[in-house]
């Protein structure tokens, strides 16, 4: 059986605001909906589509930093697009979901939290490939 549904989960994130400016704190155990193995960063060049890959056990949340940012996300029936601009808002993309990030703005940057360190098997980089494990599930 396919899954026709795809998984992803908007996280609102915390602002604190005073007169000197806004405090933006990522509590570890309440704002992630898993342990945190890895964080990284990706800054993107205008139009530079990066990541157009999946995992098999990796989660990952997706906080944009600067700039907007496209989030392409999809199975083999339901496709979105989700426009990451807003400091307050990070998506998490569960495994065995295809995504892509399209860079709309010069210099965007976006942090990227996982629940698993890197692995290179970890990694689907060919759709077809996803395809077939989604059909087993």
């Amino acid at each position: 059986k396919i899954l026709n549904m795809l998984k992803e989960k908007i996280i609102k994130l915390k602002f604190y605001k005073k007169k000197g400016g806004k405090l933006f704190a990522l509590d570890f155990q309440k704002t992630f909906p898993f342990k945190i193995r890895r964080i990284f960063y990706i800054f993107g060049k205008k139009n530079l589509v990066r990541g157009d890959h999946a995992h098999k056990k990796c989660k990952q949340i997706f906080i944009p930093i600067c700039g907007k940012i496209e989030l392409k996300i999809k199975n083999h029936k339901k496709e979105k697009k989700i426009i990451l601009h807003k400091k307050n808002m990070a998506v998490m993309i569960p495994n065995l979901t295809w995504c892509s990030l399209k860079f709309i703005n010069k210099n965007s940057i976006v942090m990227v939290v996982c629940n698993r360190k890197y692995e290179y098997n970890d990694y689907i980089e060919k759709y077809s490939e996803l395809l077939k494990i989604l059909k087993k599930k």
